[in-house]
């Protein structure tokens, strides 16, 4: 699927220690994303984050935190996103989702026209 201008990119915060029925969250998310037929699903892992806890993880060597920050992206068409947050709303709970307009521009060439039908 090739998506051009406007889209909807849709961010899930998470923590690593964030588990749906004994596996990862970020998991769970894209498995459902890709369910639901969207155009495409990362899971971002950040070296450094605090979020609502306040407390900072890092993967500083002093640092013991295994519970790293997590972001999993989805960018689509915006009506496609929209329809999947009752989905995602089924595991996310209280986490924090942004939904921000984006513009995917058209790079390269432009594609080719389809050829004519013979005998039309």
């Amino acid at each position: 699927m090739t998506l051009r201008g406007n889209a909807l990119r849709l961010t899930v915060f998470l923590s690593e220690s964030d588990r749906w029925q004994h596996h990862p969250l970020s998991t769970e998310i894209v498995h459902r994303a890709h369910a639901a037929g969207l155009a495409g699903a990362t899971v971002f892992r950040g070296v450094e984050g605090y979020g609502a806890s306040s407390v900072v993880h890092t993967t500083r060597l002093l640092s013991l935190s295994e519970d790293l920050p997590v972001a999993v992206v989805i960018v689509d068409a915006e009506a496609r996103v929209r329809a999947f947050l009752p989905v995602l709303a089924e595991v996310t709970g209280e986490r924090l989702v942004t939904l921000e307009p984006v513009e995917i521009p058209q790079l390269g060439p432009p594609p080719a026209p389809p050829a004519p039908e013979d005998g039309a």
